[in-house]
């Protein structure tokens, strides 16, 4: 009964797949047709059951490569430039088409006693022509792109000479090209603080805070110079400003309370009911878990310090010196030790409390403070720049 159960799983899945492959080729997706095929024929291809597979594959190939081809030759009467890139990959893809079946031929069609017909043509000659033709426009036109003061422009030749090099490595001058456009299409973003508070900021929170090679940032285009540069036309700046800082006092709370519990404490002899020791049946005495009810008075200190800083990021132009941007933020970080002191059974406290064994702390300077809220707000910072990109 299982055995006919799982044949039966087996036939359902398996028309599911041929009618899955079937809806693609209907609806023309047929490298999609292929692909199912070619995954359902690479292990069993001689199967009977896989027969319709084969039929598929046939059709979904003929029909692929022919509008391909139809494609191409409306390229090349088009002759338009600009069409170079479909070109070449349309007889790529014609070509990796042909290999992806390659491995499974001969395919036996078991009705009609024959093997599938799959016309292979060699496309090698037109793989290279279009290859070179397309290097040849990527280049032209990348060339004009890095002439013009547009750093869009600029970006787009360097993406073009990428794949440029991609597929014709190191085509002509196209690795100084590529470096020319980097140059080019990058923005140079000068970033600077300000203090409008009362209080003096610790210079190694500024340098943190300028230091954006520790941001971890990805973006290729955008650089950061926390130090101004002769002879660098910045493009925008980006301005941290503190706008308050608070600092609390330093807190010492302390709170007394009793707690009580039932606690084991060692064992005991067992005395029956009419005070008689218990012994087993070797005559051993029976020892039993000795409870007494304890009682311990906690004296609970707690330390509290916190800080809080209000800033915020500008993004201006510096072309136009006008303010883009503007992002407020805050950020806090609290010091609170908590230790104690008692009398008593201490094993009457509850089982997590923990403060028995801390101990009191020095309460950290307000330098530190403002610096510990300070790497906080780096993250926050960080995470402005990574959601609001200088260009959109």
């Amino acid at each position: 009964m299982k055995k006919h159960f799982f044949l039966v799983a087996f036939i359902i899945l398996t028309s599911c797949g041929v009618k899955q492959t079937q809806n693609l080729l209907s609806s023309g997706n047929y490298d999609e047709a292929i692909n199912n095929s070619i995954s359902n024929l690479r292990t069993h291809k001689d199967k009977k059951g896989n027969q319709n597979y084969v039929y598929l594959l046939e059709e979904a190939f003929a029909k692929a490569k022919e509008r391909d081809l139809n494609a191409i030759n409306l390229l090349v009467k088009e002759g338009n430039p600009a069409q170079t890139e479909n070109l070449f990959n349309l007889y790529l893809q014609l070509n990796n088409r042909q290999e992806l079946i390659k491995p499974l031929l001969p395919l036996f069609l078991m009705k009609e006693g024959r093997n599938a017909i799959f016309p292979f043509d060699n496309y090698n000659e037109e793989i290279v022509s279009s290859k070179n033709a397309l290097s040849s426009y990527l280049y032209t036109n990348a060339k004009t792109l890095i002439k013009t003061s547009d750093k869009m422009s600029q970006r787009k030749a360097f993406d073009d000479l990428s794949y440029l090099n991609q597929i014709n490595p190191n085509y002509k001058d196209v690795l100084r090209l590529m470096d020319e456009a980097k140059f080019k299409g990058t923005d140079v973003v000068t970033v600077y603080t300000k203090n409008e508070t009362n209080m003096i900021l610790p210079a190694r929170l500024q340098n943190d805070l300028l230091d954006f090679s520790t941001y971890g940032l990805n973006d290729k285009w955008t650089i950061y110079h926390s130090n101004k540069q002769n002879g660098v036309d910045y493009d925008y700046g980006l301005k941290i400003t503190f706008i308050g800082i608070y600092i609390s006092p330093e807190q010492i709370k302390e709170k007394e309370f009793v707690k009580e519990r039932v606690i084991k404490d060692g064992q005991k002899k067992y005395i029956d009911a009419n005070g008689k020791i218990v012994l087993d049946e070797k005559g051993k005495e029976i020892m039993v878990d000795n409870f007494k009810n304890a009682t311990v008075r906690i004296y609970e200190i707690r330390q509290f310090k916190s800080c809080q800083i209000a800033a915020k990021v500008d993004y201006v132009n510096l072309r136009s010196n006008l303010l883009m941007r503007s992002f407020p933020i805050e950020s806090e970080f609290v010091f609170e030790n908590i230790y104690s002191n008692y009398k008593g059974d201490r094993r009457a406290a509850d089982d997590n409390y923990i403060y028995f064994d801390k101990k009191i702390l020095p309460f950290p300077t307000s330098e530190q403070m403002i610096y510990d809220t300070g790497e906080n707000l780096k993250g926050k910072i960080k995470d402005i720049l990574n959601r609001n990109p200088f260009r959109n």
